[in-house]
Protein backbone atom coordinates (compact mmCIF):
# COMPACT_ATOMS: atom_id res chain seq x y z
CA UNK A 1 0.00 0.00 0.00
CA UNK A 2 1.45 3.40 -1.01
CA UNK A 3 1.06 6.76 0.70
CA UNK A 4 -2.37 8.33 0.54
CA UNK A 5 -2.62 11.31 -1.73
CA UNK A 6 -2.95 13.63 1.24
CA UNK A 7 0.14 12.31 3.04
CA UNK A 8 2.13 12.23 -0.20
CA UNK A 9 1.28 15.84 -0.97
CA UNK A 10 2.28 16.87 2.54
CA UNK A 11 5.62 15.07 2.32
CA UNK A 12 6.37 16.51 -1.11
CA UNK A 13 5.74 19.97 0.27
CA UNK A 14 8.04 19.64 3.26
CA UNK A 15 10.79 17.73 1.44
CA UNK A 16 11.01 20.25 -1.37
CA UNK A 17 10.91 23.18 1.06
CA UNK A 18 13.83 22.10 3.29
CA UNK A 19 17.26 20.61 2.71
CA UNK A 20 17.67 16.90 3.49
CA UNK A 21 19.09 16.05 6.92
CA UNK A 22 22.16 13.90 7.47
CA UNK A 23 20.35 11.57 9.87
CA UNK A 24 20.35 7.83 10.51
CA UNK A 25 17.55 6.64 8.20
CA UNK A 26 16.16 7.58 4.83
CA UNK A 27 12.69 6.46 3.74
CA UNK A 28 12.22 6.26 -0.01
CA UNK A 29 8.69 5.94 -1.41
CA UNK A 30 8.26 2.75 -3.43
CA UNK A 31 6.27 4.73 -5.97
CA UNK A 32 9.20 7.12 -6.35
CA UNK A 33 9.45 10.86 -6.07
CA UNK A 34 9.56 11.18 -2.29
CA UNK A 35 12.63 10.89 -0.02
CA UNK A 36 12.36 11.57 3.69
CA UNK A 37 15.35 11.57 6.08
CA UNK A 38 15.26 11.68 9.84
CA UNK A 39 16.14 10.09 13.17
CA UNK A 40 14.33 6.80 13.74
CA UNK A 41 12.20 6.88 16.90
CA UNK A 42 10.61 3.45 16.54
CA UNK A 43 9.26 0.75 14.24
CA UNK A 44 6.43 -1.56 15.33
CA UNK A 45 6.51 -3.90 12.35
CA UNK A 46 3.99 -1.77 10.46
CA UNK A 47 4.85 1.90 10.85
CA UNK A 48 8.04 3.95 11.18
CA UNK A 49 8.17 6.92 13.53
CA UNK A 50 10.91 9.37 12.57
CA UNK A 51 11.88 12.73 14.02
CA UNK A 52 12.75 15.37 11.46
CA UNK A 53 13.11 19.13 11.57
CA UNK A 54 9.59 19.16 10.12
CA UNK A 55 8.18 17.31 13.13
CA UNK A 56 7.54 13.74 14.29
CA UNK A 57 6.07 11.69 11.43
CA UNK A 58 4.42 8.26 11.29
CA UNK A 59 5.01 6.53 7.95
CA UNK A 60 3.44 3.33 6.61
CA UNK A 61 6.26 0.78 6.25
CA UNK A 62 4.61 -0.87 3.24
CA UNK A 63 4.91 2.31 1.24
CA UNK A 64 8.64 2.95 1.69
CA UNK A 65 12.11 1.42 1.53
CA UNK A 66 14.34 2.12 4.51
CA UNK A 67 18.04 2.88 3.95
CA UNK A 68 20.64 3.73 6.55
CA UNK A 69 22.48 2.21 9.53
CA UNK A 70 19.48 2.48 11.89
CA UNK A 71 16.99 0.67 9.65
CA UNK A 72 15.30 -2.05 11.76
CA UNK A 73 14.96 -5.76 11.19
CA UNK A 74 11.64 -5.92 9.35
CA UNK A 75 10.98 -9.49 10.43
CA UNK A 76 11.16 -9.15 14.21
CA UNK A 77 11.30 -5.55 15.49
CA UNK A 78 12.22 -5.13 19.13
CA UNK A 79 9.49 -3.45 21.16
CA UNK A 80 10.27 -1.37 24.24
CA UNK A 81 7.35 -1.26 26.69
CA UNK A 82 7.95 1.25 29.48
CA UNK A 83 5.25 1.31 32.17
CA UNK A 84 4.93 3.72 35.08
CA UNK A 85 2.35 4.71 37.70
CA UNK A 86 0.69 2.98 40.66
CA UNK A 87 3.35 0.90 42.41
CA UNK A 88 1.00 -1.52 44.20
CA UNK A 89 -0.78 -2.49 40.99
CA UNK A 90 2.48 -2.87 39.11
CA UNK A 91 3.95 -5.10 41.82
CA UNK A 92 0.81 -7.24 41.96
CA UNK A 93 -0.08 -7.70 38.30
CA UNK A 94 2.64 -6.95 35.76
CA UNK A 95 4.85 -10.01 36.28
CA UNK A 96 2.05 -12.64 36.11
CA UNK A 97 0.31 -10.85 33.22
CA UNK A 98 3.43 -10.67 31.06
CA UNK A 99 4.26 -14.30 31.90
CA UNK A 100 0.80 -15.33 30.74
CA UNK A 101 1.07 -13.14 27.63
CA UNK A 102 4.40 -14.76 26.72
CA UNK A 103 2.97 -18.26 27.23
CA UNK A 104 -0.04 -17.41 25.06
CA UNK A 105 2.28 -16.20 22.27
CA UNK A 106 4.71 -19.12 22.62
CA UNK A 107 7.55 -16.82 23.69
CA UNK A 108 10.23 -17.21 26.35
CA UNK A 109 9.74 -15.01 29.42
CA UNK A 110 12.99 -13.84 30.98
CA UNK A 111 12.97 -12.14 34.37
CA UNK A 112 15.37 -9.19 34.50
CA UNK A 113 14.19 -7.55 37.69
CA UNK A 114 16.81 -5.80 39.76
CA UNK A 115 14.62 -4.04 42.30
CA UNK A 116 11.91 -2.62 40.03
CA UNK A 117 10.10 -4.94 37.64
CA UNK A 118 11.86 -5.68 34.34
CA UNK A 119 11.58 -8.56 31.85
CA UNK A 120 12.23 -9.55 28.26
CA UNK A 121 10.22 -11.63 25.79
CA UNK A 122 12.41 -13.81 23.57
CA UNK A 123 11.93 -15.72 20.34
CA UNK A 124 11.88 -19.43 21.32
CA UNK A 125 14.19 -20.49 18.47
CA UNK A 126 16.74 -17.70 18.14
CA UNK A 127 16.32 -16.27 21.68
CA UNK A 128 16.31 -12.88 20.06
CA UNK A 129 14.68 -10.09 22.10
CA UNK A 130 11.22 -9.31 20.76
CA UNK A 131 10.28 -7.01 23.62
CA UNK A 132 11.78 -5.54 26.77
CA UNK A 133 9.44 -4.47 29.55
CA UNK A 134 10.17 -2.19 32.48
CA UNK A 135 8.16 -0.61 35.28
CA UNK A 136 8.94 2.54 37.27
CA UNK A 137 6.52 3.31 40.13
CA UNK A 138 5.79 7.03 40.20
CA UNK A 139 3.15 9.32 41.73
CA UNK A 140 0.33 10.34 39.36
CA UNK A 141 1.69 13.70 38.15
CA UNK A 142 5.29 12.58 37.40
CA UNK A 143 3.89 9.45 35.71
CA UNK A 144 1.69 11.55 33.43
CA UNK A 145 4.63 13.83 32.68
CA UNK A 146 6.73 10.80 31.71
CA UNK A 147 4.09 9.83 29.13
CA UNK A 148 3.83 13.38 27.81
CA UNK A 149 7.62 13.66 27.44
CA UNK A 150 7.92 10.29 25.68
CA UNK A 151 9.78 8.66 28.58
CA UNK A 152 7.04 6.08 29.21
CA UNK A 153 4.46 4.28 27.09
CA UNK A 154 1.76 3.19 29.58
CA UNK A 155 0.54 4.35 33.00
CA UNK A 156 -1.19 2.32 35.72
CA UNK A 157 -3.81 4.36 37.56
CA UNK A 158 -7.15 4.36 39.38
CA UNK A 159 -8.28 7.60 37.73
CA UNK A 160 -8.90 8.36 34.04
CA UNK A 161 -7.31 11.39 32.38
CA UNK A 162 -8.89 13.35 29.57
CA UNK A 163 -5.63 13.61 27.62
CA UNK A 164 -4.94 9.85 27.73
CA UNK A 165 -6.69 6.77 26.35
CA UNK A 166 -8.08 4.49 29.09
CA UNK A 167 -7.88 0.71 28.86
CA UNK A 168 -9.80 -1.17 31.57
CA UNK A 169 -7.55 -3.66 33.34
CA UNK A 170 -9.42 -4.81 36.45
CA UNK A 171 -11.57 -3.64 39.34
CA UNK A 172 -10.69 -3.16 42.98
CA UNK A 173 -13.00 -2.54 45.92
CA UNK A 174 -12.10 -0.15 48.70
CA UNK A 175 -12.57 -1.74 52.12
CA UNK A 176 -12.37 -0.43 55.67
CA UNK A 177 -9.82 -2.38 57.72
CA UNK A 178 -9.04 -2.70 61.41
CA UNK A 179 -6.81 -4.91 63.57
CA UNK A 180 -8.03 -8.51 64.01
CA UNK A 181 -8.68 -7.87 67.73
CA UNK A 182 -10.71 -4.68 67.21
CA UNK A 183 -14.15 -5.45 68.76
CA UNK A 184 -16.24 -3.06 66.65
CA UNK A 185 -18.78 -5.25 64.78
CA UNK A 186 -19.46 -3.04 61.73
CA UNK A 187 -19.45 0.52 60.42
CA UNK A 188 -21.93 2.39 58.25
CA UNK A 189 -20.94 4.40 55.20
CA UNK A 190 -22.14 7.62 56.86
CA UNK A 191 -20.07 6.92 59.99
CA UNK A 192 -17.08 6.01 57.85
CA UNK A 193 -17.33 9.30 55.96
CA UNK A 194 -17.40 11.22 59.26
CA UNK A 195 -14.31 9.35 60.48
CA UNK A 196 -12.41 9.97 57.25
CA UNK A 197 -13.22 13.68 57.39
CA UNK A 198 -11.97 13.93 60.98
CA UNK A 199 -15.40 14.75 62.42
CA UNK A 200 -15.54 11.51 64.47
CA UNK A 201 -12.40 10.59 66.41
CA UNK A 202 -13.62 8.06 69.01
CA UNK A 203 -14.71 4.45 68.46
CA UNK A 204 -17.57 4.87 70.96
CA UNK A 205 -19.39 7.14 68.51
CA UNK A 206 -19.57 4.40 65.89
CA UNK A 207 -20.40 1.40 68.05
CA UNK A 208 -16.97 0.56 69.46
CA UNK A 209 -15.23 1.04 72.80
CA UNK A 210 -14.34 4.42 74.30
CA UNK A 211 -10.95 4.71 72.61
CA UNK A 212 -9.49 7.24 70.14
CA UNK A 213 -9.53 6.31 66.47
CA UNK A 214 -6.05 6.26 64.93
CA UNK A 215 -6.66 6.99 61.26
CA UNK A 216 -4.07 5.56 58.85
CA UNK A 217 -3.87 6.26 55.11
CA UNK A 218 -1.64 6.14 52.07
CA UNK A 219 0.44 9.20 51.30
CA UNK A 220 -1.55 11.88 49.53
CA UNK A 221 0.33 11.68 46.22
CA UNK A 222 -0.42 7.96 45.65
CA UNK A 223 -2.93 6.94 42.98
CA UNK A 224 -5.32 5.15 45.32
CA UNK A 225 -5.35 7.96 47.88
CA UNK A 226 -6.15 10.49 45.17
CA UNK A 227 -8.95 8.26 43.92
CA UNK A 228 -10.32 7.94 47.47
CA UNK A 229 -10.16 11.70 48.02
CA UNK A 230 -12.01 12.22 44.73
CA UNK A 231 -14.66 9.72 45.83
CA UNK A 232 -15.34 11.31 49.23
CA UNK A 233 -14.79 14.88 48.07
CA UNK A 234 -11.93 15.75 50.43
CA UNK A 235 -8.53 14.47 51.59
CA UNK A 236 -8.54 11.87 54.37
CA UNK A 237 -7.77 13.40 57.77
CA UNK A 238 -5.20 10.73 58.61
CA UNK A 239 -2.53 11.08 61.27
CA UNK A 240 -0.32 8.17 60.11
CA UNK A 241 0.73 7.89 56.45
CA UNK A 242 2.26 4.99 54.51
CA UNK A 243 3.98 4.75 51.11
CA UNK A 244 2.18 1.59 49.92
CA UNK A 245 -0.74 -0.68 50.71
CA UNK A 246 1.38 -3.51 52.14
CA UNK A 247 2.89 -1.31 54.86
CA UNK A 248 -0.52 0.26 55.50
CA UNK A 249 -2.19 -3.12 56.11
CA UNK A 250 0.68 -4.33 58.29
CA UNK A 251 0.56 -1.23 60.50
CA UNK A 252 -3.22 -1.34 60.95
CA UNK A 253 -3.07 -5.05 61.87
CA UNK A 254 -0.76 -4.21 64.80
CA UNK A 255 -2.80 -1.31 66.20
CA UNK A 256 -6.11 -2.32 67.87
CA UNK A 257 -7.53 1.21 67.48
CA UNK A 258 -6.40 1.87 63.91
CA UNK A 259 -8.72 2.31 60.92
CA UNK A 260 -7.83 2.68 57.24
CA UNK A 261 -9.21 2.32 53.72
CA UNK A 262 -7.40 -0.09 51.43
CA UNK A 263 -7.90 -2.07 48.24
CA UNK A 264 -9.58 -5.47 48.58
CA UNK A 265 -6.55 -7.14 47.00
CA UNK A 266 -4.18 -5.94 49.74
CA UNK A 267 -6.05 -6.41 53.05
CA UNK A 268 -3.33 -8.85 54.13
CA UNK A 269 -3.04 -9.38 57.92
CA UNK A 270 -5.70 -6.80 58.79
CA UNK A 271 -9.43 -7.50 59.13
CA UNK A 272 -12.10 -6.09 56.84
CA UNK A 273 -14.74 -4.54 59.05
CA UNK A 274 -18.26 -5.14 57.65
CA UNK A 275 -19.73 -2.11 55.91
CA UNK A 276 -23.42 -1.16 55.89
CA UNK A 277 -25.40 1.72 54.50
CA UNK A 278 -27.30 4.15 56.71
CA UNK A 279 -30.33 1.81 56.93
CA UNK A 280 -28.25 -1.20 57.91
CA UNK A 281 -28.19 -2.86 54.48
CA UNK A 282 -24.94 -4.89 54.30
CA UNK A 283 -22.53 -3.84 51.55
CA UNK A 284 -20.33 -6.76 50.54
CA UNK A 285 -17.35 -6.35 48.16
CA UNK A 286 -18.04 -9.64 46.36
CA UNK A 287 -16.90 -9.96 42.74
CA UNK A 288 -20.47 -9.94 41.43
CA UNK A 289 -21.48 -6.95 43.57
CA UNK A 290 -18.45 -4.97 42.41
CA UNK A 291 -18.93 -5.85 38.74
CA UNK A 292 -22.62 -4.98 38.96
CA UNK A 293 -21.81 -1.66 40.71
CA UNK A 294 -23.94 -2.72 43.69
CA UNK A 295 -20.95 -2.01 45.95
CA UNK A 296 -20.46 1.78 46.14
CA UNK A 297 -16.72 1.85 46.93
CA UNK A 298 -15.30 0.17 43.83
CA UNK A 299 -12.46 1.59 41.74
CA UNK A 300 -11.45 0.81 38.16
CA UNK A 301 -7.84 -0.24 37.62
CA UNK A 302 -6.76 1.39 34.36
CA UNK A 303 -3.89 1.33 31.91
CA UNK A 304 -3.58 4.77 30.36
CA UNK A 305 -1.87 5.35 27.03
CA UNK A 306 -0.94 8.50 25.11
CA UNK A 307 -2.97 9.40 22.05
CA UNK A 308 -0.40 8.14 19.58
CA UNK A 309 0.23 4.89 17.79
CA UNK A 310 1.87 2.35 20.09
CA UNK A 311 4.30 -0.40 19.00
CA UNK A 312 2.67 -3.56 17.69
CA UNK A 313 3.69 -5.70 20.68
CA UNK A 314 2.29 -3.10 23.07
CA UNK A 315 -1.04 -3.06 21.24
CA UNK A 316 -1.14 -6.86 21.29
CA UNK A 317 -0.54 -6.86 25.05
CA UNK A 318 -3.40 -4.40 25.59
CA UNK A 319 -5.64 -6.64 23.50
CA UNK A 320 -4.50 -9.68 25.51
CA UNK A 321 -5.75 -8.01 28.71
CA UNK A 322 -9.31 -8.62 27.48
CA UNK A 323 -8.75 -12.36 27.13
CA UNK A 324 -9.92 -15.06 29.58
CA UNK A 325 -6.27 -15.95 30.32
CA UNK A 326 -5.53 -12.41 31.49
CA UNK A 327 -8.74 -12.20 33.49
CA UNK A 328 -7.84 -15.46 35.28
CA UNK A 329 -4.50 -13.94 36.31
CA UNK A 330 -6.23 -10.81 37.61
CA UNK A 331 -8.68 -12.81 39.72
CA UNK A 332 -5.92 -15.06 41.07
CA UNK A 333 -4.04 -11.99 42.34
CA UNK A 334 -6.97 -10.82 44.45
CA UNK A 335 -8.34 -8.20 42.06
CA UNK A 336 -11.76 -8.46 40.42
CA UNK A 337 -11.67 -9.44 36.78
CA UNK A 338 -13.92 -7.78 34.21
CA UNK A 339 -15.43 -10.90 32.66
CA UNK A 340 -19.17 -11.38 33.24
CA UNK A 341 -19.92 -13.74 36.11
CA UNK A 342 -23.09 -15.41 37.32
CA UNK A 343 -24.47 -16.42 40.70
CA UNK A 344 -27.62 -18.30 41.75
CA UNK A 345 -30.25 -15.86 42.91
CA UNK A 346 -30.89 -17.98 46.00
CA UNK A 347 -27.20 -17.82 46.97
CA UNK A 348 -27.65 -14.21 48.02
CA UNK A 349 -30.12 -14.57 50.85
CA UNK A 350 -29.47 -10.97 51.87
CA UNK A 351 -31.34 -9.79 48.78
CA UNK A 352 -34.42 -11.71 49.81
CA UNK A 353 -34.13 -10.36 53.35
CA UNK A 354 -33.86 -6.85 51.91
CA UNK A 355 -36.92 -7.49 49.77
CA UNK A 356 -38.99 -8.44 52.81
CA UNK A 357 -37.60 -5.90 55.28
CA UNK A 358 -37.56 -3.08 52.76
CA UNK A 359 -41.04 -3.70 51.37
CA UNK A 360 -43.21 -0.65 51.88
CA UNK A 361 -46.93 -0.66 52.59
CA UNK A 362 -47.68 -0.66 48.86
CA UNK A 363 -45.75 -3.91 48.23
CA UNK A 364 -48.10 -6.85 48.59
CA UNK A 365 -47.43 -10.48 49.38
CA UNK A 366 -48.44 -11.27 45.80
CA UNK A 367 -45.74 -8.90 44.50
CA UNK A 368 -43.09 -10.64 46.59
CA UNK A 369 -44.34 -14.09 45.57
CA UNK A 370 -44.10 -13.20 41.88
CA UNK A 371 -40.57 -11.97 42.46
CA UNK A 372 -39.50 -15.08 44.40
CA UNK A 373 -41.11 -17.43 41.86
CA UNK A 374 -38.98 -15.96 39.07
CA UNK A 375 -35.84 -15.93 41.22
CA UNK A 376 -36.25 -19.62 42.10
CA UNK A 377 -33.77 -21.58 39.96
CA UNK A 378 -32.50 -18.43 38.23
CA UNK A 379 -28.99 -17.01 38.12
CA UNK A 380 -28.01 -13.36 38.06
CA UNK A 381 -25.40 -12.23 35.55
CA UNK A 382 -23.11 -9.43 36.69
CA UNK A 383 -24.03 -7.24 33.70
CA UNK A 384 -26.25 -4.53 35.20
CA UNK A 385 -27.64 -1.41 33.58
CA UNK A 386 -28.11 2.02 35.14
CA UNK A 387 -29.03 5.40 33.70
CA UNK A 388 -27.50 8.83 33.98
CA UNK A 389 -29.11 10.98 36.65
CA UNK A 390 -32.47 12.38 35.57
CA UNK A 391 -32.40 10.80 32.10
CA UNK A 392 -33.19 7.68 30.11
CA UNK A 393 -29.61 7.52 28.78
CA UNK A 394 -27.50 4.56 29.84
CA UNK A 395 -24.34 5.56 31.70
CA UNK A 396 -20.87 4.76 30.32
CA UNK A 397 -20.40 1.46 32.16
CA UNK A 398 -23.87 0.29 31.13
CA UNK A 399 -23.16 1.01 27.47
CA UNK A 400 -20.03 -1.15 27.73
CA UNK A 401 -22.11 -3.85 29.42
CA UNK A 402 -24.64 -3.66 26.59
CA UNK A 403 -21.89 -4.26 24.00
CA UNK A 404 -20.66 -7.23 26.05
CA UNK A 405 -24.19 -8.64 26.22
CA UNK A 406 -24.62 -8.34 22.45
CA UNK A 407 -21.40 -10.32 21.92
CA UNK A 408 -22.45 -12.96 24.45
CA UNK A 409 -25.81 -13.49 22.76
CA UNK A 410 -24.23 -13.61 19.30
CA UNK A 411 -21.81 -16.29 20.52
CA UNK A 412 -24.71 -18.50 21.59
CA UNK A 413 -23.33 -18.77 25.10
CA UNK A 414 -26.78 -18.80 26.72
CA UNK A 415 -28.78 -20.33 23.90
CA UNK A 416 -30.34 -22.95 26.20
CA UNK A 417 -31.40 -20.46 28.85
CA UNK A 418 -34.03 -17.77 28.91
CA UNK A 419 -32.73 -14.28 29.60
CA UNK A 420 -34.81 -11.73 31.46
CA UNK A 421 -34.08 -8.04 31.86
CA UNK A 422 -35.55 -7.28 35.29
CA UNK A 423 -36.16 -3.61 36.06
CA UNK A 424 -36.22 -2.04 39.52
CA UNK A 425 -36.86 1.41 40.92
CA UNK A 426 -36.17 3.28 44.13
CA UNK A 427 -38.91 3.66 46.72
CA UNK A 428 -39.77 7.32 46.17
CA UNK A 429 -43.25 7.83 44.75
CA UNK A 430 -46.26 5.55 44.40
CA UNK A 431 -45.66 1.81 44.03
CA UNK A 432 -47.77 1.56 40.85
CA UNK A 433 -45.78 4.33 39.17
CA UNK A 434 -42.50 2.75 40.25
CA UNK A 435 -43.61 -0.61 38.83
CA UNK A 436 -44.40 1.00 35.47
CA UNK A 437 -41.11 2.91 35.52
CA UNK A 438 -39.08 -0.23 36.23
CA UNK A 439 -40.74 -2.03 33.34
CA UNK A 440 -40.12 0.95 31.06
CA UNK A 441 -36.41 0.95 31.95
CA UNK A 442 -36.10 -2.78 31.22
CA UNK A 443 -37.79 -2.16 27.88
CA UNK A 444 -35.39 0.68 27.10
CA UNK A 445 -32.38 -1.60 27.65
CA UNK A 446 -33.97 -4.22 25.37
CA UNK A 447 -34.55 -1.60 22.66
CA UNK A 448 -30.96 -0.39 22.81
CA UNK A 449 -29.72 -3.98 22.66
CA UNK A 450 -31.83 -4.64 19.55
CA UNK A 451 -30.49 -1.46 17.92
CA UNK A 452 -26.91 -2.39 18.77
CA UNK A 453 -27.27 -5.93 17.37
CA UNK A 454 -29.82 -5.68 14.50
CA UNK A 455 -28.82 -9.10 13.13
CA UNK A 456 -30.00 -10.93 16.26
CA UNK A 457 -33.38 -12.64 15.78
CA UNK A 458 -36.14 -11.43 18.13
CA UNK A 459 -36.28 -14.80 19.88
CA UNK A 460 -32.60 -14.43 20.91
CA UNK A 461 -33.28 -11.17 22.78
CA UNK A 462 -34.08 -11.14 26.50
CA UNK A 463 -37.63 -10.91 27.81
CA UNK A 464 -38.44 -7.95 30.04
CA UNK A 465 -40.10 -7.69 33.44
CA UNK A 466 -40.41 -5.06 36.16
CA UNK A 467 -40.68 -5.26 39.93
CA UNK A 468 -40.68 -1.62 40.96
CA UNK A 469 -39.30 -1.08 44.47
CA UNK A 470 -39.68 -4.74 45.52
CA UNK A 471 -35.97 -5.65 45.74
CA UNK A 472 -33.94 -2.74 47.18
CA UNK A 473 -30.16 -2.99 47.15
CA UNK A 474 -29.54 -0.09 49.50
CA UNK A 475 -31.18 2.54 51.67
CA UNK A 476 -33.64 4.84 49.92
CA UNK A 477 -32.94 7.61 52.42
CA UNK A 478 -29.69 8.58 50.64
CA UNK A 479 -29.05 9.71 47.07
CA UNK A 480 -26.46 6.99 46.47
CA UNK A 481 -28.85 4.38 47.84
CA UNK A 482 -31.61 5.47 45.46
CA UNK A 483 -29.13 5.38 42.58
CA UNK A 484 -28.15 1.80 43.43
CA UNK A 485 -31.80 0.79 43.56
CA UNK A 486 -32.61 2.22 40.11
CA UNK A 487 -31.28 -0.54 37.88
CA UNK A 488 -31.98 -3.25 35.32
CA UNK A 489 -30.52 -6.68 36.11
CA UNK A 490 -29.93 -9.58 33.73
CA UNK A 491 -31.31 -12.91 34.94
CA UNK A 492 -30.87 -16.34 33.42
CA UNK A 493 -33.71 -18.78 34.02
CA UNK A 494 -33.91 -22.45 32.94
CA UNK A 495 -35.29 -22.92 29.46
CA UNK A 496 -38.12 -25.40 29.30
CA UNK A 497 -39.37 -26.83 26.01
CA UNK A 498 -43.06 -25.96 25.62
CA UNK A 499 -44.18 -29.56 26.31
CA UNK A 500 -42.19 -29.68 29.57
CA UNK A 501 -42.88 -26.19 30.81
CA UNK A 502 -44.35 -25.95 34.29
CA UNK A 503 -47.99 -25.04 34.58
CA UNK A 504 -48.73 -21.35 35.11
Amino acid sequence: MGFTARVAAFLVAIVTSFPALAQDVTLIAREGGIVLSGALQGFDGEFYRIQTSYGLLTVDGQGVICEGPACPDLVAPRAVIRITGAGDVGADLLEPLFRSFAAKRGLIYEDRAQGAYAAALLDPDSRKELAVVSFQPLPPDPASAALAEGNADLKLSFLPEATLVSHALALDALAAIVAPDNPTPEISTTSLARVLSGEVTNWARIGGPDMPIVLHALEGDTDMQRALAARIGAPVAATVLHPDQQSLAAAVALDPWALAIIGRANIGPARRIPLTDSCGFPLLPTPLAVKAEDYPLALPVLILAPKRRLPLMTREFLEFLRSPAAQEVIAARGYIDRSPSRQPMTADGLRLINAIQGAGEDITLADLKRLVDLMDGADRLSLTFRFEDGSSTLDTTSRENLADLAQIIASGRFRNERMVLAGFSDGSGAAAANLALSLERAGRVAQELAALAPDLPPEALPAIDGFGEALPMACDETAIGRQLNRRVELWLVPHFPESDAPSP
